[in-house]
């Protein structure tokens, strides 16, 4: 089974609440994701704290398998980091707020506001600054398991939030049997 997102699908359903308040564009991002992938889209998953690779904010898993994952990532008060490096390409839809981003060798920043597409391919890595209010549709696509040390273990061996860490890998490990036994890889 191949991929079940396309990006460009994706870009034009974070659109819709580009530019809302949060939770309006959360609902109507979910219905309109509802819309053109039912039954696959988890509405119910609650938000988790993550801390990966020097960035805090939040996460909301809608969608994950082995070769994808889908979700809602921001924070009200900002936050910096490293982007990790992997063998994934990472799609993030601006819904709210402002990111800045560099690549290596990069001089100046890349920014990035509501409704603009941001992109890193497999194996590339950047810096990047959300601003205070920043949230975004994070789609990404390739070998995500190879992901989750970069994702999540800051939770473990910086900020020792071993609840967080463990909601995390529970959501996502009870996502990926549901699309394995659907034939999902």
């Amino acid at each position: 089974m191949g991929y079940l997102f396309e990006p460009e699908k994706l870009h034009e359903i974070a659109k819709l609440g580009a530019g809302k308040a949060p939770l309006e564009a959360f609902g109507t991002i979910i219905e309109g994701l509802d819309e053109s992938y039912g039954g696959r889209i988890h509405r119910d998953k609650p938000w988790i704290f993550n801390t990966a690779c020097g960035a805090m904010g939040q996460l909301k898993l809608l969608y994950a398998s082995l070769s994808e994952y889908l979700i809602l990532f921001g924070t009200p008060i900002g936050t910096e980091g490293h982007s990790g490096r992997y063998l994934a390409d990472v799609h993030d839809f601006m819904i709210s707020g402002e990111m800045w981003t560099y690549h290596e060798g990069d001089l100046e920043k890349r920014i990035y506001l509501p409704g603009d597409w941001a992109c890193l391919d497999r194996g590339r890595t950047k810096g990047y600054r959300a601003m205070d209010n920043t949230w975004m549709l994070e789609y990404a696509r390739g070998w995500i398991p190879l992901m989750l040390p970069a994702g999540s273990w800051d939770n473990l061996f910086s900020n020792l939030d071993m609840r967080g860490l463990f909601r995390l890998y529970w959501e996502y490990g009870k996502m990926c049997v549901g699309e394995l036994m659907q034939g999902k890889i």
